[in-house]
């Protein structure tokens, strides 16, 4: 029987090397997007098998199914939106079961895409440049959709991949910021991320928020147009993590420190330029993102197709898997997602939520893993730091969540 292999030239069935811990299978759901790369680059490129670990990689269709076959075991890890171990934690969603993170994947990665059709209406009605900052375009919008109200037109239909995801709070921070009341003038649907380009290229949604690459491959196709990145709108704002049930990582602390001690060096080797080439051809294979090479790597270098037109903009560290601190399990992050749920009618603010959504991120375990907190402190709610700051200039206060979302609002009708 053929050996199967990492591509480092680990054979998984060998014993680990003397000295290692012994050999444990960790079986980690994912979705397939460039921001599980730190998760299949540390299957792929021999991290997990240093410290003892073997990673078995299974791909899901929906954020739904990653959700519920962790909490019913069929997961030991998974790759998850940044926001479902908060709502988890606070009872939310149709199947919660407590879920917890001690480690981030990384910063960046989404982008909103429009269809060609509706950015056109919107450069016209809107008087917009090609070269429109993503605050400029999402006020275009508002001026469309004034416009489609006054004729009668039915709401544009706008794709999430999640309730609790990142992109429905973004897209909606970018709607209201730009005057539009995402609960009114639009219609948001949920649709699982590799579906997004086929929905918008069949007239099914009018555009979408998503993770790498598909929002590439939209605008690789000639049916959208990329109007935002996810650093327009929060620079600092994690992605996807890696979760897992609280009770498991109580009874298996060696296994998460050891899985964290790989992670971190996989997120290491995955921020290295000269990696990427390596990094994207591990994406590409059809067990991971069955996406073309060339988008993947572009993706990987920041260099984005806005259209078929030949519009293009460079977005430096569109992607970061480790510089900054990506990596850290801020509580302060756990509550700024916590006050868009409460922003957006999920749930209500008390101090019992509070303490429910900062619990969904667990420093102590990345700490217990690699040393000391990046910032030296352990702290829960976190100061206004650089990154923090928001497209619309707003500044969150984890200290002030109820005085933060009324000075907010919800968007409303140009």
């Amino acid at each position: 029987m053929m050996k199967r292999t990492d591509r480092a030239g680990n054979d998984f069935g060998a014993p680990a090397t003397i000295g290692a811990p012994e050999q444990k299978i960790l079986r980690a759901g994912f979705i397939p997007l460039v921001d599980a790369s730190v998760l299949i680059a540390a299957a792929e490129f021999g991290f997990a098998r240093k410290e003892g670990l073997a990673l078995e990689m299974v791909k899901d269709v929906s954020w739904a199914n990653i959700r519920d076959r962790l909490a019913f075991r069929q997961f030991d890890i998974a790759h998850m939106l940044s926001p479902m171990p908060v709502a988890s934690m606070l009872g939310l969603g149709s199947n919660p079961s407590p879920t917890i993170t001690p480690f981030s994947l990384g910063r960046g990665g989404n982008a909103i895409t429009l269809s060609l059709r509706l950015f056109e209406r919107m450069l016209e009605v809107g008087h917009l440049a090609e070269t429109a900052s993503a605050l400029e375009n999402a006020r275009a919008l508002a001026s469309l959709l004034k416009v489609m109200r006054e004729q009668g037109e039915a709401v544009p239909r706008l794709g999430v991949t999640y309730p609790f995801s990142s992109h429905n709070y973004e897209f909606r921070y970018w709607l209201a910021a730009g005057g539009i009341d995402p609960d009114r003038d639009v219609k948001l649907v949920v649709v699982p991320p590799s579906m997004t380009s086929d929905a918008l290229a069949a007239g099914a949604i009018d555009g979408f928020c998503v993770g790498a690459p598909w929002n590439m491959v939209a605008s690789e196709r000639g049916v959208g147009r990329i109007v935002a990145a996810k650093q327009d709108i929060w620079p600092s704002a994690p992605e996807k993590v890696v979760a897992m049930r609280p009770e498991w990582a109580a009874s298996h602390s060696d296994t998460v420190s050891r899985l964290i001690v790989a992670l971190d060096a996989a997120a290491r080797w995955c921020d290295a330029p000269e990696n990427h080439d390596g990094l994207s051809e591990a994406l590409a294979d059809s067990r991971y993102i069955a996406a073309p090479i060339g988008i993947i790597r572009q993706v990987l270098a920041g260099e984005f197709s806005l259209d078929a037109k030949g519009n293009r903009r460079l977005i430096p560290d569109y992607f970061t898997f480790n510089r900054r601190f990506a990596n850290y399990p801020k509580p302060g992050h756990a509550l700024w997602i916590y006050s868009q749920m409460i922003r957006w009618g999920q749930t209500t603010y008390n101090e019992e939520g509070l303490l429910a959504a900062a619990s969904a991120y667990r420093p102590d375990l990345y700490k217990a893993a690699l040393g000391s907190a990046p910032t030296g402190r352990d702290i829960t709610v976190e100061g206004n730091l650089e990154g923090d700051r928001f497209m619309d200039g707003h500044v969150f206060d984890p200290a002030a969540i109820p005085d933060y979302i009324a000075t907010l609002g919800k968007g409303a009708a140009s």
